[in-house]
């Protein structure tokens, strides 16, 4: 027998092998995902407990352990930005037994910030359904815009293109959304102003009110309240819609600032090559659960009125969320290690 005939008989044994393990394995996996759940879930949290991350995942866990009939147990591993608890789902067996909270930082930022990666976002998850997208606000300290005049964002870009060098922004933290946000705005509007980068939004929020800083892009839950107030000045929203809980305040599109679409957003991810019908099975319970009135009180607490779609809805969103921090991120030349 000559090598190529015999190269073509061991191809044609290894494929009929091939297929031969993927008709046995079939019905073991339909079962498989029949039968789920059969014991306890574990949801990893990969920031601190008693965030609103935190509350929000505890609240939908408890809805969705009604609707599959098994505890939902929330795990809070934080650290690295998220990455290390995140690292963990990744690396977890791939049978809808281990969750976690993949958000804009962990499956969009981080990896354009951190050369060394404990996972590959686009690779090492099965994204299962978003649950959260909130816009990021851009507010004023108040005697900063009423001493200068600034009442939109054009007055605000005029101001700045004279005075730019007198112009603080803060933000929690180098890397942060809030961070990124700033240099996208100065890119956009052509302007100039410096960065102060603190511990925290909290932090960050209180220089501002202090006027220590004069103007930052914060999240809009948590600043909803100063806003209302009237303790601070809200030009825009970062999404490319008006949020409904801030309708009277214009996107930065509407106020000239072309392709601005910054937000905070969160959902529920798998490890890859978690089965469809696992995954599927999860994408409605979780959107049952929200459902609740319960839960749709907490994210209306977090200002998010996102109606949950399918599992490829979030795998898409995802995907395009990773591409377009990572010319964000180029472009501002921002690295945190």
């Amino acid at each position: 027998m000559n090598n190529h005939k015999r190269n073509f008989l061991k191809r044609l044994t290894l494929t009929a092998l091939g297929l031969t393990l993927c008709l046995t394995n079939a019905p073991a996996l339909a079962d498989e995902a029949s039968n789920y759940p059969n014991k306890v879930i574990h949801f990893v949290v990969p920031y601190a407990a008693g965030g609103p991350l935190d509350a929000a995942a505890r609240q939908l866990g408890e809805r969705v352990q009604e609707t599959l009939g098994q505890n939902v147990i929330v795990e809070n591993k934080a650290g690295a930005g998220g990455n290390v608890g995140l690292a963990s789902v990744a690396q977890a067996k791939a049978d809808g037994y281990t969750l976690g909270m993949g958000a804009v930082a962990t499956m969009a930022i981080n990896p354009w910030l951190y050369q060394k990666m404990p996972f590959d976002p686009s690779k090492d998850f099965a994204p299962v359904i978003l649950l959260s997208n909130v816009p990021n606000v851009l507010i004023l300290n108040k005697k900063f815009a009423t001493e200068n005049g600034i009442n939109d964002v054009q007055t605000l870009v005029d101001y700045l293109k004279q005075h730019g060098d007198k112009v603080n922004y803060a933000s929690g933290g180098n890397g942060s959304a809030g961070h990124l946000a700033g240099e996208l705005f100065k890119q956009r509007a052509a302007v100039d102003m410096l960065h102060i980068p603190y511990q925290g939004a909290n932090p960050a929020k209180m220089a501002l009110l202090a006027n220590q800083t004069q103007l930052m892009f914060d999240n809009l839950a948590s600043s909803l309240p100063q806003i209302k107030a009237d303790e601070v000045v809200a030009l825009a929203v970062t999404t490319a819609e008006r949020s409904s809980f801030l309708s009277e305040v214009p996107t930065l599109e509407e106020s000239g600032i072309a392709n601005f679409d910054i937000s905070t957003w969160f959902g529920v991810v798998a490890p890859a090559g978690t089965p469809e019908a696992i995954i599927e099975k999860l994408n409605q319970a979780y959107a049952e659960g929200m459902k609740d009135e319960r839960v749709q009180q907490q994210m209306r607490n977090m200002a998010s009125d996102l109606e949950p779609g399918s599992a490829q809805d979030f795998t898409n969103y995802a995907k395009e969320e990773l591409a377009k921090y990572q010319e964000m991120i180029k472009s501002a030349a921002i690295k945190l290690d």
